[in-house]
């Protein structure tokens, strides 16, 4: 019997959406939202993230002041509880997005050995 790989996706992105780790991330999320403060402030940092990252990709050099900025930034953004909190689920969705890509991996990794 084949398998659909498609249908097997589908039915991860579900359990995604049913996790806790997903409800968390969706709630911290809600909360930055609410409060035009946070908002402000996270959108701020996602931009200036985003364009260290595109410089990056782009093979362009960050200025010192770039440097000084992101890390100016950081540090205002993490005084922000809802934005702390926020972060946090982050970090915890991306560590289970991480150990869900090993698993797929696995049979690729298993064929040609470790990458």
């Amino acid at each position: 019997m084949a398998v659909n790989l498609y249908d097997s996706a589908y039915a991860l992105e579900t359990a995604i959406r049913q996790s806790e780790e997903y409800t968390q991330l969706q709630q911290a999320y809600k909360e930055v939202n609410a409060d035009p403060a946070a908002k402000q402030m996270f959108d701020k940092f996602r931009q200036i993230q985003m364009d260290l990252q595109q410089k990056q990709m782009m093979g362009q050099n960050i200025s010192e002041q770039e440097v000084q900025q992101a890390q100016s930034t950081v540090g205002l953004v993490q005084q922000n509880e809802k934005i702390a909190q926020l972060m946090q689920a982050e970090q915890r969705m991306s560590m289970v997005i991480g150990e869900l890509n090993k698993v797929i991996m696995k049979p690729l990794e298993d064929l040609y050995g470790k990458m």
